[in-house]
């Protein structure tokens, strides 16, 4: 594990979908480098106590929480307005919130279509827009996106998460291009098959449509494509992620940097 306790002491980060899963996982490891960190997730604060009890056990300044609807361009920027007021301006932004849904595309509803390109994609165009102004003045700041492997390539049944991941992966090079001579870089995490609560809720979803047990769809379809047969782990991400806020990988931006137990290296 690399980097002090301190590496990131006096920076504010904010982790969308930081409730659970490779968000919880990202905004544990910022702490642990001294970054003050908010964690979002529509979630009432209420649900989110017993998360911030256990994380606030251990080192780093205490994690909080910010509630808000991630598919409301008007509640992100609310979010952003509470967090800018309380605590300052973001300097490291991690765009993690997403969801997904599995249906073929003759089929596919288009209330789904538009809630996960809102959430998955418009949420990161957002949220990077407000952040980059202050940046740009502190000349330092870090975007990483929470892209995953079908940013990279596709699969069937998931058109809206596809496509929101592909089109996340083009708002990463963009920004990463604009503000190369910024001290900002701009990065795209691309994970494989992680066994988090959004993976679980598709498990029922990938049965009914393939018409397989679950144990068959996590060895036939999960982990079919990756060489490795097993599931990438949160700390694995996380590390990451820590790594790309650190001044040793400035001269990493525009990047897609798959960790997919080598799915994409077909």
């Amino acid at each position: 594990m690399f980097g002090g306790s301190n590496m990131l002491a006096g920076k504010l980060a904010l982790v969308t979908g930081g409730t659970s899963g490779i968000g919880l996982g990202i905004a544990k490891r910022l702490k642990s480098l001294g970054a003050q960190v908010v964690i979002n997730s529509h979630e009432d604060g209420v649900d989110v106590v017993s998360v911030l009890d256990d994380v606030n056990q251990h080192d780093g300044p205490d994690m909080v929480f910010a509630q808000a609807d991630m598919s409301d361009h008007v509640e992100v920027d609310k979010l952003y307005d509470g967090i800018e007021a309380s605590f300052g301006d973001v300097n490291i932004l991690v765009n993690n919130v997403g969801m997904q849904h599995v249906a073929p595309v003759a089929a596919f509803p288009t209330d789904k279509w538009r809630k996960i390109l809102d959430i998955n994609l418009s949420s990161a165009f957002y949220l990077t827009k407000r952040a980059l102004p202050a940046m740009q003045e502190k000349r330092w700041g870090r975007v990483i996106n929470v892209a995953s492997a079908h940013g990279l390539v596709a699969s069937t049944y998931k058109s809206a998460y596809v496509a929101a991941k592909h089109g996340m992966l083009g708002l990463t090079k963009v920004t990463a291009l604009e503000h190369a001579q910024h001290g900002i870089t701009c990065n795209a995490i691309c994970p494989g098959y992680v066994w988090t609560p959004l993976v679980e809720q598709q498990l029922a979803d990938q049965c009914k449509v393939h018409g397989l047990s679950e144990k068959e769809v996590i060895e036939n379809i999960m982990l079919q494509p990756q060489p490795t047969k097993k599931f990438v782990q949160i700390d694995e991400v996380a590390e990451l992620a820590g790594f790309l806020c650190c001044d040793l990988a400035c001269s990493i931006t525009g990047a897609s940097l798959a960790i997919d137990g080598g799915w994409t290296a077909r």
